[in-house]
């Protein structure tokens, strides 16, 4: 299997792959879902619902083109695939914090955080006060 690869990797036809849109688009376009699976960590605070809708619904319609085209482009498709599983799951976070209660429950939870930490910032300075 590995043979046949490296095969195909010195013909002719990997050349003209390595060297069009079918494999320089998507590789450019990785940037989305990346930035999408970095998203995830941040605060609900700050993702907007048009955005998040609108990548989400931008890459489902490339996902679709990636796969009429002939040939399938088959990178394309995964990037587009994982930037909309991305992007939906921002979505859902977004709709829970502004519409489910979420913000609420954060907000509720806030003071006893605050406190948490104003019980450790007076630990901290009563260690180095010793």
């Amino acid at each position: 299997m590995a043979a046949r690869f490296f095969t195909w990797l010195k013909s002719p036809a990997a050349r003209e792959y390595f060297f069009s849109t079918h494999f320089w688009g998507p590789v450019a376009n990785w940037g989305l879902p990346l930035a999408a699976l970095a998203d995830l960590r941040k605060d609900e605070e700050v993702i907007s619902g048009a955005m998040t809708t609108a990548l989400a619904s931008y890459s489902m319609v490339f996902m679709r083109f990636a796969w009429r085209v002939q040939p399938r482009n088959y990178l394309l498709f995964a990037c587009h695939a994982t930037n909309a599983s991305a992007q939906s799951i921002q979505l859902g976070r977004f709709v829970n914090y502004w519409y489910f209660g979420g913000r609420d429950k954060k907000l509720e939870n806030k003071p006893a955080a605050q406190q948490v930490a104003e019980v450790a910032q007076d630990t901290a300075k009563a260690a180095v006060s010793k």
